[in-house]
């Protein structure tokens, strides 16, 4: 009689494997930052043909032809990148001109020396006061405004390269889209998990973009009731910053606020603080994450974590393709894997259940309870019911 085979040891222990996984990672992202001006415009047009794709299904429905409902969704997706591109000349271009005039009339200086008095006379340290004043020197912010001539040169060059993506990456979706029916069996798994990404995708940022044109509308309007100087360009910068997690309100306040103050003193200051916060908390706070909870199961920490570590991966960039950057590691590296279950829990996946027949006792027992409460009156002395008679 034989005895049953013993599993066979694991080739490497676990810490080892660890250590090599994280190596491996570090490796890879090292890869990522310094090929950075070729991955991000890539991963943007990605992004761009996953939104623009569902165009194609009406349109074949109703007999188009592949190659010119392939051309209607490179179309919509240059559409979306020349509206893109000419926000950001515009606010560009209007920026330029509003630091040049309040450095022209010497008012920008002239607060700037008083707000730096009023700290001083807080506490704060003269260190931090000149540090303080030379970030908000007249000279600096025009340093700065001639730098957003060549940071639009930039972002001109970065949207040529995805323009030449986006043809290529909509050609060959339309090729992708019998994936389905040639390989559903053997890759059933893999296709449900590229279809529940990109529909999470293409929903995170619909839902961002219409609920950022309406923050924009809000805030530009009220920015333009109070007074202050350039409200279209801080209602761009308020849609922008609108597809950044948890930071994106605190990025785009800040300017506006300043210049409140500079314009208008406190009252003005307080005035821009209290709109941009009562905006974002009903319409960011509130009402946005009904919309877009489904599509973006990530927990607070990551999201805010992962706003941090793609910006400093791929740049500015990242700060708007966080998420979706995010969404796409958990879908590769995780679902795939039946032992990281417990890791796509902690990132927020509420998908993550541990299956098995304890989990579902339990749930049933719960629930058998909750429904059906005991009996009080049989007491203690009442005859037990003998199941033999």
């Amino acid at each position: 009689m034989t005895s049953p085979a013993t599993p066979a040891p694991p080739l490497l222990p676990p810490t080892l494997r660890t250590l090599l996984g994280l190596a491996a990672a570090a490796v890879v992202i090292a890869g990522i930052f310094f090929a950075k001006e070729i991955v991000g415009p890539i991963a943007l047009a990605i992004v761009i043909v996953v939104i623009c794709e569902p165009l194609r299904v009406p349109l074949e429905r109703r007999g188009w032809p592949r190659w010119l409902s392939t051309t209607s969704v490179i179309a919509l997706a240059y559409g979306i990148l020349l509206a893109m591109g000419a926000l950001l000349w515009f606010a560009g271009n209007q920026f330029v001109r509003l630091v040049i005039g309040l450095t022209d009339d010497g008012e920008l200086g002239k607060r700037l020396d008083e707000f730096l008095a009023w700290l001083e006379s807080l506490g704060i340290t003269e260190q931090t006061t000149d540090s303080l004043a030379q970030a908000l020197d007249p000279a600096t912010l025009l340093r700065l405004a001639s730098d957003v001539g060549g940071t639009v040169l930039a972002v001109a060059t970065a949207l040529f390269f995805v323009f030449a993506y986006v043809i290529f990456m909509a050609v060959d979706a339309a090729r992708y889209r019998n994936v389905p029916g040639a390989f559903r069996a053997p890759h059933a798994a893999a296709i449900e998990r590229i279809t529940r990404l990109n529909s999470g995708i293409r929903r995170y940022f619909i839902v961002n973009a219409a609920f950022g044109a309406i923050v924009a509308i809000i805030d530009g309007l009220a920015l333009w009731w109070m007074g202050v100087p350039g409200p279209a360009i801080w209602a761009v910068l308020a849609f922008v910053t609108n597809f950044i997690p948890n930071i994106g309100f605190v990025l785009g306040v800040i300017p506006p606020a300043i210049l409140a103050f500079v314009v208008g003193d406190w009252p003005m200051l307080i005035g821009v603080i209290v709109v941009y916060s009562v905006v974002n908390v009903v319409l960011q706070v509130l009402v946005q994450p009904k919309f877009v909870s489904d599509a973006v199961d990530l927990s607070l920490t990551l999201s805010f974590f992962s706003v941090i570590f793609w910006t400093f991966v791929i740049g500015p960039l990242g700060a708007i393709l966080s998420i979706p950057l995010t969404l796409a590691t958990r879908a590769l590296l995780l679902e795939p894997n039946p032992d990281a279950l417990w890791l796509r829990w902690i990132t927020g996946d509420r998908t993550a259940v541990p299956p098995g027949p304890p989990h579902e006792h339990v749930a049933a027992a719960e629930a058998e309870s909750d429904a059906a409460p005991e009996d009080e009156s049989r007491t203690d002395e009442d005859p037990v019911p003998d199941d033999r008679a």
